[in-house]
């Protein structure tokens, strides 16, 4: 009897035991999983948003130096006359130089120009080959390009001028006055570039990335299957999902997996400058080996257990207990400290908050807001105005509140987004003002349905620092350092549309037969006295005005005058100071200067009309005998 009792009891404990096993095995492992997956999207989706972000600013600039040559007055100069010297060797050694120098300049690997009169394709090397032959498929682009009427255009081909590479092009079409199109010029990188960028990506996360074309062949990748034949869906854990992944161009497409080659999570979105879809992978399968050794392990740990406590009583099952929780909460923290780590390599600083509550949800937000001087307890709206006020520069603090207080917040997540961003000036410790971006990500917290705001901070200084500095870049004169043509239309017609009933002066200066210098002295010579001519020209301006070169020695300048007088003494001035005399290698140059006034609103309120107008008076002052000025007063 004793015995059959001593028998039941520990059976009875044996199934408590078991039954305890399971139920806190199956609740562990859901929220493990939970949690899991929850640290897998946030990271696949900051990845998927960092590559995109960085492909896009890899874009920016060679679309920008593409767009720069289109508009140079001197390729389009070498175009207009290029019949006239299609045998002229010094012609293509001065094409091909230009094109090396911007080379050379911004390291591109291809840079090159096709005549639209000729179809003759010049490289930075010298004329590589004739684009004529429309039965050739190498040519299919540049007479697409001719017969579309877009700007600019992106195109992927093997670089015929130099080693055959896999190059991305930026064509860019250059128009003459009428507006016909005089060729196509543009530069081109390796897709190596790309390759290099997911690489750094992939260590920092350990994520996996691809860019695919529409019919799910993997066009860039770091794992050697961009060879432009493997289909990602044809086979292995991709099997099948091409159809998920890429049905929409329009939104962003975000599934989990899970088949016999394996696990994992998927982020994919559409690249409109390629054309192509980025594919995030980020594989799970050994973390879910790992989690299925775990459990196995957990099991002959309790198969131990019960033999111990048919032996030793229920003290065992007590010390049992502990060893689950302890291994739950190790698995637990583990999964954390590996998601947290990886995003943290990415970002400065991650706070967390409880936006339906109006309070922080971690005791590291609870201690940067404290260290703002804001009381403990206090609701997050609240901390918000104290950052604000103390941190966030002035002109950026309005916006910075509008889109993190948390009715904002709420409202975006009710819309649908999950994501929001914004980049302003924050101060440093020393007073000084750096540039910040701040990404948060949305999403219900499944404990109790409240809203949370994860904010990611991250310290582009450098970045936008580059990006305003590359921006003055582009727009300057290479020789006088003054605005280009672009430039100076665009600073002239925000300064009129800003005020349009406000009296302006617009002035068209020229030098008097610059001709003659550069037929006698070279053009050394030439180049030496169109910079000291804008250095006289600049002298003569206050910081506010807006000076620039529009022309080969054609110069524009743009001021706010009281009245005419104003102008005329202005203008007078201007004569009086650019009568130079200039030393070059090849003598001395003596300069005056015709110059042409316009007065805004009299003559024109925008800057075609004020330049018709200043360009009339310009040809008068040179009919008069030069070396003076005519203003048209309207």
């Amino acid at each position: 009897m004793g015995k059959r009792i001593t028998w039941r009891a520990n059976a009875l404990i044996c199934i408590i035991i078991l039954l305890g096993f399971a139920l806190t095995s199956y609740i562990s492992y859901h929220s493990n999983r939970e949690a899991f997956e929850q640290d897998a999207e946030r990271v696949s989706q900051l990845t998927s948003e960092g590559i995109a972000r960085d492909i896009d600013a890899q874009f920016t600039r060679p679309i920008d130096v593409s767009l720069t040559m289109a508009n140079d007055s001197l390729l389009k100069e070498y175009l207009t006359v290029e019949r006239e010297h299609l045998d002229d060797a010094d012609y293509l050694e001065s094409l091909r130089a230009y094109l090396d120098a911007y080379r050379a300049k911004y390291g591109y690997d291809s840079v090159f120009l096709a005549s639209a009169a000729t179809a003759r394709y010049y490289h930075f090397n010298g004329l590589d080959r004739m684009l004529d032959d429309r039965g050739n498929p190498e040519n299919d682009w540049y007479h697409a390009f001719l017969a579309g009427s877009e700007e600019y255009a992106l195109n992927i081909d093997n670089d015929e001028a130099t080693d055959d590479a896999i190059t991305v092009f930026i064509n860019c079409r250059i128009l003459d006055e009428d507006g016909g199109t005089l060729g196509i010029v543009g530069v081109g990188f390796r897709i190596d570039d790309l390759r290099g960028l997911f690489s750094a990506y992939e260590e920092q996360t350990g994520t996996k990335a691809y860019l695919v074309d529409g019919a799910g062949t993997v066009e860039v990748a770091t794992d050697g299957s961009d060879d432009g034949h493997t289909n990602l869906f044809a086979q292995g854990a991709f099997a099948g999902f091409d159809e998920q992944v890429t049905a929409s161009r329009e939104e962003d497409r975000n599934l989990w997996y899970s088949t016999d080659e394996g696990s994992g999570y998927l982020v994919a979105q559409y690249i409109p400058y390629l054309d192509w879809f980025l594919v995030v992978d980020h594989d799970t399968s050994e973390l879910d080996a790992q989690t299925a050794r775990q459990f196995a392990l957990a099991a002959a740990v309790i198969a131990g257990v019960v033999a111990l406590v048919l032996v030793a009583t229920t003290s065992i099952f007590r010390r049992y207990n502990e060893l689950i929780v302890k291994q739950t909460a190790a698995a637990e923290q583990e999964h954390k400290s590996l998601f947290q780590e990886a995003a943290e390599q990415l970002y400065d600083n991650i706070y967390e908050i409880d936006v339906t509550h109006d309070r922080a949800a971690s005791e590291e937000t609870e201690q940067y807001f404290q260290s703002l001087g804001v009381p403990p307890g206090t609701p997050f709206s609240k901390a918000l105005a104290a950052i604000a006020e103390k941190q966030v520069k002035e002109e950026f603090r309005q916006r910075y509140l509008d889109t993190f207080a948390p009715a904002a917040v709420l409202e975006a997540y009710a819309r649908g987004e999950d994501g929001l961003s914004y980049e302003f000036m924050m101060s440093d410790d020393d007073g000084t003002y750096s540039w910040m971006r701040i990404n948060a990500h949305l999403f219900t917290w499944s404990d109790d349905g409240s809203v949370r705001m994860l904010v990611y901070r991250q310290n582009v200084d450098e970045e936008k620092r580059r990006e305003h500095a590359m921006i003055e870049q582009m727009q300057r004169d290479s020789l006088t350092g003054l605005y280009n043509k672009a430039a100076t239309q665009e600073r002239i017609r925000d300064r009129l549309a800003a005020a349009p009933d406000d009296p302006f002066a617009f002035l068209i200066l020229d030098v008097d037969d610059f001709k003659s210098v550069n037929d006698r002295h070279g053009h050394s010579a030439g180049d030496t006295v169109l910079t000291e001519f804008a250095r006289a020209v600049s002298g003569q301006f206050r910081r506010d005005d807006v000076v620039g070169r529009i022309g080969g020695d054609e110069f524009a300048a743009f001021l706010s005058v009281p009245d005419v007088a104003a102008a005329r003494k202005k203008a007078a001035e201007l004569v009086e100071a650019l009568r130079l005399d200039v030393e070059t290698d090849a003598g001395t140059c003596r300069l005056s200067a015709s110059v042409g006034v316009a007065l805004a609103p009299a003559c024109g309120r925008d800057f075609e009309a004020l330049y018709r107008r200043a360009d009339r008076a310009l040809y008068r002052a040179k009919a008069l005998g030069k070396d003076c000025f005519v203003l048209d007063e309207g």
